[in-house]
């Protein structure tokens, strides 16, 4: 058990100063002044000056590893624990990425189950950037509805060089086994959607959804701020629809990619109901540059600690309020992907809390009611880090 007192709580909506009782893998209480119950060991901590966030959800990242766009020795590292410890980050969706061929979505289950044993909060996409997409049931309804770690499907590629070009029949068919999957699993069946460089690129979209009764809402588009022009569409697609914006690779390619921070100022000033904005990293997956001969020229990867520093930034450059850009990384995802114990401080939710001084440093971080990282130093790591 753990009593946080003197918290100023974001949960993520602004609460004050508060004190946070855990007990096991939950939060029990949050009151004005919370005493420790006689008879029991509590651990006490004065969280004077610091403010508590609800741990971050990153909801695209390549768990067990990715890329291969230049050849075999460019296929990614699998992602350590303490990548998410360090920024702030306490539940994270795997999916596969471009390469359904030569890797497999047993490797990212197992992958999501081994970070459960560690202590963090894993789920996962089945499929691939491909249509069909690989399965490991041999249907995505399947896969969404027996398998516990699976969610939805993804990343699944469009509008990009690097996909299969689905039909639209083909992706309302895949919309509809995911909803369907969803359904029997009491899950979101949502499907994930890389967006690629190519012109007008919701098309596929928007032809799927008028060529069916499927909603807007049942994709979740990403790289949306990949440039100018899909940033613009992106602001249409959502007033209605969601909208992820992708936060670790503007650093490496900042010609033509929007700011995370700053786009997400730019869709909620342009009509995007914040709750339709996400923001996620894209870690350990490749971030590649094609020249216009198709040529890739460059190759990076990301990392997780990109959303907390990004997030910082809409707030710190930008003049979001905290509880706003907060909701990017927590609740809003928390509540598109049915992660109901998920993105928020409040009784009865998961014990996953960050505490950050006012250089949003990380102080303190707890995941699942157990502690790993207190007064700034990691407890824990991977099982092969050192």
């Amino acid at each position: 058990m753990i009593l946080f007192k003197n918290c100023q709580l974001y949960a993520p909506e602004s609460l004050g100063q508060k004190d946070v009782f855990v007990a096991g893998n939950q939060i029990i209480a949050i009151d004005d002044k919370l005493e420790s119950p006689a008879g029991y060991d509590v651990k006490v901590i004065d969280c004077k000056g610091l403010r508590m966030l609800p741990g971050l959800i990153d909801a695209h990242v390549h768990i067990a590893g990715a890329g291969g766009e230049g050849g075999p020795a460019s296929r990614t590292p699998e992602m350590q624990l303490s990548h998410m410890l360090e920024a702030g980050v306490t539940t994270v969706i795997g999916c596969l990425g471009t390469d359904g061929m030569t890797r497999n979505l047993e490797s990212v289950l197992m992958k999501a189950k081994g970070l459960k044993q560690e202590g963090v909060s894993a789920w996962m996409y089945t499929g691939s950037y491909q249509v069909p997409p690989p399965t490991i049931m041999g249907d995505v309804g399947r896969d969404i509805s027996l398998i516990e770690e699976v969610i939805g499907v993804g990343e699944i590629a469009i509008s990009d060089h690097r996909s299969s070009f689905p039909t639209t029949e083909e992706l309302i068919r895949l919309v509809r086994h995911a909803r369907v999957g969803g359904m029997l699993g009491g899950k979101a069946g949502i499907v994930n959607i890389h967006m690629g460089d190519a012109r007008n690129p919701f098309k596929p979209l928007y032809e799927a959804v008028a060529l069916s009764d499927m909603k807007p809402t049942q994709f979740l588009p990403t790289h949306c701020n990949r440039n100018d022009y899909i940033f613009e569409d992106a602001k249409t697609w959502g007033r209605n629809g969601y909208v992820d914006i992708t936060a670790s690779s503007y650093p490496y390619f900042p010609d033509y990619e929007i700011k995370p921070s700053k786009a997400i100022k730019e869709l909620v000033a342009a009509g995007v109901p914040l709750e339709h904005i996400t923001m996620t990293s894209d870690a350990c997956g490749s971030l590649p540059h094609f020249d216009e001969k198709g040529k890739l020229v460059k190759l990076e990867m990301g990392y997780p600690k990109s959303i907390l520093d990004e997030m910082v930034d809409a707030v710190e450059q930008e003049g979001m309020k905290l509880e706003d850009a907060l909701k990017v990384v927590t609740s809003n995802v928390a509540d598109i992907l049915w992660l109901h114990r998920k993105g928020r401080i409040a009784a009865g939710k998961d014990a996953d809390m960050v505490l950050v001084n006012d250089k949003y440093e990380i102080v303190h971080l707890a995941a699942m009611g157990q502690l790993m990282v207190e007064d700034s130093v990691m407890l824990k790591k991977g099982s092969y880090e050192r």
